[in-house]
């Protein structure tokens, strides 16, 4: 039983939170150069591709054909690179300061994520993304739900 006990208690110290907000950063910033490729013709089939698969089922009706999309993708592809990076920032500069304020700011913006992007995806007719949502969402969040155990 102390074995299970260690394990437990292993991913719930703060060097194990502050491993896992690189994860977090990881997941989120990913995405940004997948929908930056978006903004171009010659290289827009990953975003595209993206959103064929996100808004199930994976049928090669969603296109980028409008230079509003490719806009829209530059747009999303920077605020999801610099929100990634902005968590691992935060994971280096502050978190050995504010453990637990960082945990919490960082899952108060995924959980806003969460819920207003899968509301508007409810909302476009792709409730389906709600589904890889929620996969991203447990993946960015891990240990994060719980604060971390002090350690000695």
């Amino acid at each position: 039983m102390a074995s299970s006990t260690s394990t437990v208690s292993k991913y719930r110290t703060q060097s194990y939170h502050k491993f896992w907000l690189k994860i977090t950063a990881f997941v989120v910033a990913s995405f940004g150069p997948i929908f930056f490729l978006g903004t171009m013709a010659s290289t827009l089939e990953p975003a595209r591709l993206t959103l064929d698969l996100l808004s199930w089922p994976l049928d090669g009706a969603t296109t980028y054909a409008s230079p509003d999309v490719r806009f829209l993708s530059a747009l999303t592809g920077g605020f999801l690179l610099g929100w990634g990076v902005m968590i691992w920032c935060l994971s280096v500069w502050v978190y050995d300061h504010a453990p637990e304020a960082v945990r919490k700011a960082v899952l108060t913006g995924v959980l806003c994520w969460f819920f207003l992007d899968s509301a508007g995806s409810i909302a476009s007719g792709n409730a389906s993304n709600v589904f890889f949502n929620l996969l991203i969402l447990l993946l960015g969040v891990g240990p994060l739900w719980r604060p971390a155990l002090t350690e000695d």
